[in-house]
């Protein structure tokens, strides 16, 4: 796929940058959906069409991989870009968090750590604007939350080659130290973060019971952003695959945070799961009808209202690009649930 441009109606011609999709030459793609959402870029004073696909995608990866290489062999720290990264995911979840939400499903391709930070970041802000829409740490906690999961690549070395492959009890024991890793690397460059960003980047591995890591922090010792941190992390990690771990549906995975109710904060299990629902925003379901559609929206029950439909399963050598709403959905079936792209040949490739 080539890079093509769109224009916006102020005039302005944006590239087509970023995630793009891809199908595999198999019959039995699924067809990624299609389309922009505007943006307006108070800076420039316009309005754009951004593609979906790209929105979230650049935001933190660039500034993540940026930092991790900049950190590890230049022995310096980009504070002005973690900070331009955190600042654009606030302005994009306050300009249209859905929209965000929806993008965010595109981080495919990417190390896992940085797929893992990047959304994890970006519901840390939305859940804590919903809370308080002019929340003083936000800011903070996005910073801290962005940087959370640099230390594992500055522990690569022999003893660890890799973070991908099946590790051996001790290195996973080594890979428990990125927090401290990171802390020590970050101290060396001369950089003192607020106690806020301090505490995520050393606590976010903690658990309520004290089984987390690196310091075994219990209950009272754990702030309250780490606590709602702590259970966006591993629904994160549940819901998406993991060193060829398949994902759980999001329901598996409320429940079996609920089961685990000494290690996480079963009213903050709550509220997220209130917030986004048994169908999140960017999965893809299917539909009694033998259909295949990403959701787009949800309403304030969690059930999808908008969808975009790319796969009709009784022809499986032609696919679909069409956005239904709620009205509509007779013509797919009844919704069954949330299945794994991956079972679909789904593939999301860099342009």
């Amino acid at each position: 796929m080539k890079m093509t441009a769109k224009q916006s109606m102020s005039g302005v011609v944006l590239p087509r940058t970023s995630t793009a999709y891809q199908e595999e030459p198999s019959a039995q793609a699924v067809a990624a959906p299609q389309g922009y959402w505007r943006a307006a870029l108070p800076r420039y004073g316009v309005s754009v069409l951004l593609e979906k696909r790209a929105v979230a995608v650049n935001i933190g990866l660039s500034a993540a991989l940026m930092a991790a290489c900049v950190i590890k062999s230049r022995n310096h720290f980009p504070e002005q870009v973690i900070y331009d990264c955190a600042d654009s995911i606030l302005y994009l979840v306050r300009e249209d968090r859905k929209a965000l939400l929806y993008a965010l499903t595109f981080l495919h391709n990417e190390p896992e750590w940085v797929r893992h930070a990047v959304r994890v970041a970006a519901q840390m802000a939305d859940i804590m604007l919903i809370r308080d829409a002019h929340s003083t740490q936000v800011r903070e906690v996005m910073v801290g939350t962005l940087l959370h999961t640099m230390g594992k690549p500055l522990l690569v070395s022999e003893e660890l080659p890799s973070l991908k492959s099946n590790m051996t009890p001790r290195q996973k024991t080594l890979l428990k130290q990125h927090p401290n890793v990171l802390w020590d690397k970050l101290v060396s460059l001369n950089w003192k973060p607020s106690p806020v960003c301090k505490d995520i980047l050393l606590n976010a591995n903690e658990r309520l019971d004290g089984s987390g890591y690196p310091s075994g922090l219990k209950g009272p010792q754990l702030s309250e952003n780490v606590i709602l941190l702590s259970v966006i992390k591993i629904i994160n990690k549940l819901t998406y695959e993991r060193n060829g771990i398949k994902p759980r549906t999001p329901l598996d995975a409320y429940r079996l945070v609920s089961d685990s109710y000494q290690s996480y904060d079963k009213a903050t299990l709550v509220e997220f799961m209130q917030c986004y629902g048994l169908y999140p925003i960017g999965s893809l379901a299917k539909f009694s009808g033998c259909f295949l559609a990403w959701i787009i929206d949800i309403d304030s029950k969690g059930m999808p209202v908008k969808v975009n439909v790319v796969k009709n399963l009784a022809f499986m050598d032609t696919n679909i690009d069409s956005i239904l709403d709620a009205g509509d959905f007779s013509q797919i079936g009844r919704l069954e649930g949330v299945v794994d792209p991956n079972d679909y040949v789904v593939k999301f490739l860099k342009l």
